[in-house]
């Protein structure tokens, strides 16, 4: 039975409800009468239920398509403006105790190249990214009990937020790791992590056990509670995800949008960010054996209805994707980005070895950070190394209110500016710096406070003396 309010994964996430979800979506598929309904309450900047945002999936009117990639552009600039979040994946060790069969981690490849990170070597790899710079990481890892425990983690944490090198310093680490107990999420809490994220991968349960055959992730329920888990040790910011290409799309999407539902009715706070990313090519894993991929236009659907849906979550997309990619769906309410991520362990001090791989995918978009900073501002974007809210404690049901008030624009687009300012600062080429020098000047007359504008003025010419870390 369908309970958004439980805590057991398959009431919270119910099959017959998915399955009845689709069906209506499909039968109301060319219902005109009812998507103008639909996109008039998304157009309130509420958001919309799972059953509603699978009609406009499900939509086969393509003027109203149209309309819906509109709201989806609007939406996203009312919530987040015009800025972009910069991140960078940190990858800590390949080695893992599961069998999934999209990973080529999994314990039965016995080919790959197996890697974990000393602390020196975090350190090293810390360096290289803060002088790319880098702010924000995210740290994945296998699940391996022996070689990646908690303790090996949290010892990572350390070292990476004591470095500072230069005017670098990572402000706010994230961390994309295996399901666990709600004392361990507490401990997270405790080393300073902002946002904990972790991918469903598919929330299909018959799927998701035979995609995981062996190991502790092939628990459906241990693994889609994980997030009730993590909020019950105190991590108010969690991420959302699956791996679109497992299972049908339809299904994932509804399933996901509930699971969203069930964290704002029990916690009364929903995701902090939504990540989309698509199976693709790695070391033993083909893609195409999956019979559920997606195409680039369908993509971009799923991600302008994740935006109407679910306005206020930061929605996330990698490397995975090409750059040609990303620029389509940019404008449909993604709001993070990774730049010039590697996927190997190790991969950001020394490029690894031709004869090697420890890569999880294969990355698409090869450019680096300065060529991407310098494309997102020509595509007018502001791309963003904030870390504030976290250090603000704007984090939980605190930014969740700012943010669906839309009161948080007050203090992220000020906050851009000034560590856009910093970048060009210190690690800009040139022509990246002009650009972004001459986009300050013009966002600056966007800022509504003469109060704020005067104050981020003064706090760029300080940046420019050499004084760093404002926060507004």
């Amino acid at each position: 039975m369908y309970d958004p309010h439980s805590l057991h994964a398959e009431e919270f996430i119910d099959h017959e409800e998915v399955q009845e979800t689709l069906a209506w979506a499909a039968e109301h598929a060319r219902d005109a009468g009812l998507i103008d309904g639909i996109l008039a309450k998304a157009a309130l900047c509420k958001g919309l239920s799972h059953r509603e945002a699978s009609v406009l999936l499900a939509c086969e009117l393509p003027d109203r398509v149209e309309a819906l990639y509109r709201l989806a552009n609007r939406i996203k600039h009312e919530f987040y403006g015009n800025r972009i979040v910069m991140f960078a994946p940190l990858y800590l060790s390949n080695y893992c105790v599961n069998s999934c069969v999209y990973c080529p981690y999994h314990a039965r490849n016995k080919h790959i190249i197996r890697k974990k990170l000393t602390q020196e070597e975090v350190a090293r790899e810390v360096i290289a990214l803060q002088d790319m710079g880098h702010k924000r990481l995210a740290l994945e890892a296998g699940e391996h009990p022996a070689m990646n425990p908690i303790s090996y983690i949290l010892d990572c944490i350390r070292t990476i937020y004591g470095i500072r090198h230069r005017n670098g310093a990572i402000r706010r680490v994230n961390v994309n790791i295996a399901a666990t107990t709600v004392e361990e999420y507490r401990m997270l809490r405790e080393a300073g992590i902002g946002t904990y994220i972790l991918f469903q991968e598919t929330y299909h349960k018959q799927s998701y056990e035979k995609l995981h055959p062996a190991g502790p992730k092939h628990d459906y329920a241990w693994h889609t509670e994980a997030m009730d888990r993590a909020m019950q040790g105190g991590i108010d910011d969690v991420g959302l995800g699956v791996l679109f290409g497992l299972e049908g799309y339809r299904y994932e999407f509804a399933a996901l949008l509930m699971h969203a539902e069930h964290l704002e009715a029990v916690h009364g706070v929903g995701p902090h960010t939504i990540s989309v990313p698509r199976i693709k090519k790695a070391d033993d894993i083909d893609p195409d054996v999956f019979d559920n991929g997606i195409d680039d236009e369908t993509f971009a659907r799923i991600c302008a209805c994740i935006r109407v849906a679910v306005p206020y979550t930061g929605m996330i997309i990698s490397t995975r994707e090409s750059q040609a990619v990303r620029e389509k769906v940019l404008p449909l309410g993604v709001s993070q980005i990774s730049g010039a991520s590697r996927t190997s362990v190790g991969g950001y001090c020394e490029p690894e070895p031709e004869d090697e791989n420890s890569a999880q995918f294969d990355v698409s978009d090869r450019r680096t950070l300065d060529e991407v900073v310098r494309w997102l501002m020509d595509q007018g974007h502001i791309p963003s190394f904030c870390t504030a809210c976290y250090r603000e404690g704007r984090t939980g049901d605190r930014f969740m209110s700012l943010c669906k008030s839309r009161q948080i624009l007050n203090c992220c687009h000020p906050n851009a500016l000034l560590t856009l300012k910093e970048y060009l600062q210190d690690y800009a080429s040139p022509a990246t710096r002009a650009v972004g020098l001459d986009m300050i000047a013009k966002e600056l007359d966007k800022i509504p406070s003469d109060k704020v504008r005067a104050r981020t003025i003064r706090c760029l010419s300080a940046i420019e003396a050499g004084q760093r870390d404002f926060r507004f």
